[in-house]
């Protein structure tokens, strides 16, 4: 069976976690330190917290900018349920807004209808690692009209002055637009280093701030290092350092600091992502020159304009398939020995959020990239002779299913 994902683990890796372990630092550590380091270098942004997911990592943000009841936070409809789910765990409400005709990302004019006096946030998803068109959204956030509706409610909405531009780049890490990486394209980015992302630290994630000058980043940085530690004003490595045991807590905070362990992963595999991006856009370029000569194929952007996809999945669309064909192909797939996934099912499709009124009636483009995708295996390990395995089983599938005349149009 081919995987649809596999996170890269060599020696080289096993090595690094097996000096963690002898090191005596398995928690938040030297590793750790080095990490948000590499990050912050890597991406130009202002500085890092590395933190266990990217729902707590968004969920400690969301509590310290002051988003909570009577507040809107604009999301696309498209998205997995976390980004959706850190919101109303904040107290406020997701406002949900279609995507794009010609990609998975959030319409901008969608988010520039959406603002109201109780909007706190816009979170963009960068879907399958295409980034969203930042530029336009800071434009509209910056506009005189969303300023004049802007209604601060915490001492960080007042210096910021506008609507937080927040980037879900869980999918991200290495896309650019106008070659600046995700990471440093908005006010705050958060990572997501699940096991199955392009860069794994087992469970993780990163917040990455990129604020306007008025902020103080190495404060900020403190001051989220104690959030995700109970509000803790010193860890175990402080302690060490200082050789003292005393601590104080001055509000009470979370639980969801990274460690040495996690981190070891993250060190290896950032020291040679670049080989991890190239390795996914030959992966991509083969998908498209196989897949471009089929009329029913509908293929996914890897560059759009300024904007470059860190290729984390493809998002192949079946045209004119229904959603049960759709899925019918996809366990034709399964029964070849592929393993092939969808990215995502919406938002207002979910039980958890048609019960809060949502309907996907309301989001047609969602509706319309939804019931059609299959998302193909693309990481690094994946051979050229797989991506042509998945590749046949795509066609044979495809044919089985809606028949030998299923060209469509070219």
């Amino acid at each position: 069976m081919i995987p649809f994902s596999r996170p890269h683990i060599d020696q080289e890796v096993i090595d690094e976690v097996v000096a963690t372990l002898r090191s005596g630092w398995i928690t938040t550590g030297p590793r750790t330190k080095a990490f948000e380091e590499r990050l912050v270098r890597y991406c130009g942004c202002k500085a890092v917290v590395a933190v266990s997911s990217w729902t707590m990592g968004m969920q400690v943000f969301l509590h310290w900018w002051g988003i909570g009841p009577g507040d809107e936070v604009i999301v696309p409809a498209y998205t997995y349920c976390a980004t959706a789910n850190v919101i109303v765990r904040a107290g406020a409400t997701p406002v949900m807004v279609d995507i794009n005709p010609t990609d998975f990302n959030v319409s901008v004019d969608a988010i520039a209808r959406a603002i109201t006096g109780r909007t706190k946030a816009v979170i963009a998803v960068d879907v399958a690692g295409m980034p969203c068109n930042y530029p336009a959204i800071h434009n509209v956030v910056a506009a005189a009209g969303a300023r004049r509706l802007f209604r601060p409610a915490s001492a960080q909405q007042e210096s910021l002055g506008r609507i937080v531009v927040i980037g879900d780049a869980a999918h991200s890490l290495g896309a650019t637009v106008a070659e600046v990486r995700t990471g440093a394209l908005c006010d705050m980015t958060c990572f997501s280093f699940h096991a199955v992302k392009n860069l794994t630290t087992a469970e993780g994630g990163a917040l990455c701030f990129n604020l306007p000058a008025a902020f103080d980043h190495e404060a900020i940085y403190r001051e989220f290092c104690a959030l995700v530690l109970h509000g803790q004003d010193v860890d175990a490595m402080a302690k060490s350092q200082r050789r003292t045991w005393r601590y104080d807590v001055k509000e009470p905070g979370f639980k969801c600091n990274m460690t040495d362990l996690h981190a070891a992963l993250g060190l290896v595999e950032l020291g040679r992502y670049q080989g991890n991006l190239d390795r996914r856009r030959d992966i991509f370029a083969a998908y498209d020159a196989a897949f471009q000569a089929e009329g029913w194929a509908l293929l996914p952007p890897s560059v759009s304009g300024t904007r470059v996809s860190s290729c984390h999945v493809y998002q192949l669309r079946v045209r004119g398939a229904t959603e049960e064909q759709r899925d019918a192909i996809i366990q034709a797939i399964y029964d070849q020995g592929v393993a092939v996934n969808v990215h995502f099912i919406p938002l207002p499709m979910l039980t958890a959020y048609r019960k809060r009124d949502y309907t996907i009636s309301d989001y047609p483009e969602s509706w319309e990239k939804y019931h059609n995708e299959i998302s193909l295996p693309v990481y690094c390990d994946l051979t050229d002779d797989q991506v042509q395995t998945v590749v046949e089983a795509v066609k044979r599938a495809v044919r089985e299913i809606l028949g030998e005349g299923c060209q469509g149009p070219s």
